[in-house]
């Protein structure tokens, strides 16, 4: 029998009795909050820690996902409304809504008669209530978010005082085994630094990899080059034959990544394997717009000219990360100048607590009636984010984003949504000042928002909250309010850490690093861009409502959006016994004669063709001359459409 030394008695009796004072340790609200900064953490496993949802959603798969309010609860009790019910030990990571009320939310814990928190369900989301301050709970893009944690030791039950709730999720995780201490609403000095600490963190809009370079993040070294790149070439910029990890990455390629071609991709591999870990073009990659740059998340995006990831990438034997630049046939393409930086260091992967980062870019038109899936794999890991870029192809209203987002781990229903912004914390497209832009928020934004051209985007990235799976994952979405009925071109790229590699890849072919352009634009009147002349007054109601008062006057219209060329111009509008007259131009351009809408019975016509018009960055609106027909004096413009001339 071989001798065993005392000093590895020793070693391996503190190692045992470390792993018994870690898990006897209580875990507080304070060590959540940690988990909202601390971003090396982000590779490291959750042992069984698997999350679940509380939300409106239609059991039906319809879509009154909280419209009726008939799905927002799980019963009545006492003339109050339960939310919902979670077995601990847990922690609430996240609670959104679109609808949130000045009722009272009550929060039992661990079985207790008396709410131990009870707050005004507003009052999460306005900052004005501490804990809960900004930006770690705010609103923007038409949602209310909070990603306050709320631990609980045996169970919670979260009720709402009112009569009537709409839209919610509540997203808690399970924390098996653990000693957790309930919420109490006391915070130490320690706590408040932290929070503090965290708020600074998420309202950094310039954020640089110092903000992460802590933990087993910390003492990173620079590895810098500059070259250019041609088409039909590749260039290795970081390869490395030793263990470590990235910390962060930035590529800085000034505007050469925008535009309708996205043919410069991004490419690593970890530990020599099969398939590559990132292989996506680069606008993708980062968040671009169909051509623009438009994510400035506190992980990954674009400010200045500058293009930087902050997700950790630890690997075990060798690292190599390169950029290729495809061939695009009869369009000519310029060699591109690249300034990149990778931050790393030398501390290893631990296999047992640690996930490889993987991401897997797709672009797809799935079939009416077929999920688009973000991600689907077996295996250990947990899920990290999301980009979305989405593309109707059918002209209108974006009623593909009545879509839900589905989330099966290791073969069960965790999660289930109440519609596409939802899931990246907005709400209400296609209304003034919600989802009706590009807005970037710390860890979640809409990228773009466009009814001519029928798209948006946006991204979400999960830290407290991210989907650990013990087996498998599925995590999809999907395209349209009911039965995946919108056609639909999405592009996504899914961000995960997990413990086995890539088995397949998309090949981005020449046609899908593309952006797509419809022919035909839709312009809607509660996001019309509009300026009145005098003799007119204008209010917009179920459409454009332009009175003509005195002599009349005109309206103008932008056209903002839409590409160049040339286009049919076709309008929809109301006739009826108060109908003005109306004529439409393009500036100094005629388009139409006087045509009234005044009729005997009211009637509603669609597509009307009023002339055609070459539309340019400094001729894109049009205008509508109204004057009274007698004493008539109301012209109700509803859309006007474009149709491509080729």
């Amino acid at each position: 029998m071989r001798k065993i030394s005392v000093k590895i008695i020793i070693s391996a009796l503190l190692l045992f009795i470390c792993g018994l004072n870690t898990y006897s340790q209580k875990y507080t609200f304070q060590n959540e909050l940690e988990l909202l900064r601390r971003v090396d953490l982000l590779p490291a496993y959750r042992h069984n820690q698997l999350i679940e949802q509380e939300s409106s959603y239609d059991r039906t798969w319809g879509n009154d996902d909280g419209f009726s309010g008939k799905y927002s609860y799980i019963r009545k009790e006492k003339g109050t409304l339960v939310l919902a019910e979670f077995e601990g030990p847990g922690v609430i990571n996240r609670i959104w809504t679109p609808t949130p009320t000045n009722d009272m939310l009550s929060f039992y814990f661990d079985g207790e008669k008396n709410p131990r928190l009870r707050i005004r369900f507003m009052d999460l989301f306005t900052g004005q209530v501490y804990p809960f301050i900004k930006p770690v709970c705010g609103n923007e893009i038409g949602g209310y978010y909070c990603y306050i944690p709320i631990p609980f030791k045996k169970s919670l039950k979260i009720v709402f005082e009112g009569e009537k709730i709409m839209f919610h999720q509540i997203q808690a995780r399970k924390l098996q085994g653990m000693d957790v201490e309930s919420w109490t609403g006391n915070f130490s000095e320690s706590d408040r630094k932290l929070l503090s600490e965290v708020s600074n963190l998420w309202a950094d809009i310039s954020p640089t990899v110092k903000n992460y370079a802590s933990g087993v993040s910390s003492g990173i070294e620079t590895d810098q080059k500059n070259f250019t790149i041609k088409p039909g070439e590749e260039v290795t910029f970081f390869d490395k034959n030793s263990a470590g990890r990235i910390v962060g990455f930035e590529i800085d390629g000034g505007t050469s990544f925008e535009g309708v071609y996205k043919d410069i991709l991004l490419s690593a591999k970890w530990d020599n394997e099969k398939v590559e870990a990132i292989y996506a073009p680069v606008a993708d990659f980062f968040g671009y717009a169909y051509g623009k740059p438009a994510m400035r998340s506190i992980l990954m995006g674009r400010y200045g000219t500058t293009n930087y990831c902050y997700l950790p990438m630890p690997y075990d034997r060798t690292a190599s990360m390169k950029l290729i630049y495809k061939e695009r046939s009869g369009v000519q393409q310029n060699p591109v100048s690249i300034n990149v930086k990778v931050y790393y260091n030398s501390t290893k992967r631990n296999p047992k607590e640690e996930g490889k980062l993987y991401s897997t870019w797709k672009r797809e038109k799935p079939d009416i009636g077929k999920f688009y899936t973000f991600l689907k794999t077996e295996g250990k890991g947990h899920y990290v984010g999301t980009v979305h870029m989405a593309q109707g192809l059918r002209p209108g209203m974006t009623l593909f984003f009545e879509g839900d987002d589905s989330t099966y781990v290791d073969g069960k229903a965790r999660m289930h949504g109440t519609g596409s912004e939802d899931y990246y914390n907005g709400g209400w497209y296609a209304l003034l000042d919600r989802w009706d832009r590009g807005i970037s928020m710390p860890i979640h934004g809409s990228l773009d928002y466009s009814l001519p051209m029928n798209r948006t985007g946006a991204y979400r990235f999960f830290l407290s909250d991210k989907l650990s799976f013990e087996k498998n994952i599925y995590h999809g979405m999907e395209h349209g309010g009911v039965g995946n009925n919108f056609p639909v071109d999405y592009t996504s790229i899914a961000f995960y850490y997990a413990a086995q590699p890539l088995l397949e890849k998309m090949e981005p072919t020449a046609e899908l690093r593309e952006n797509y352009l419809p022919s035909t634009h839709v312009y809607f009147p509660q996001l019309m861009q509009v300026t009145p002349d005098r003799g007119v007054g204008v209010i917009l109601d179920r459409g454009l409502m332009i009175s003509a008062y005195g002599e009349g006057g005109a309206v103008r219209v932008m056209l903002n959006d839409v590409p160049e060329g040339n286009y049919r111009v076709l309008i929809h509008y109301h006739e009826r016994k108060n109908g003005a007259d109306f004529q439409v131009w393009q500036r100094q351009k005629q388009l139409s004669d006087w045509i009234s809408t005044k009729a005997s019975q009211d009637s509603y016509k669609e597509k009307v063709h009023v002339g055609d018009i070459q539309l340019t960055q400094q001729t894109n609106s049009v205008t509508f001359h109204v004057r009274k027909n007698g004493t008539a004096d109301l012209f109700e413009l509803n859309l006007i459409t474009l149709e491509k001339i080729n």
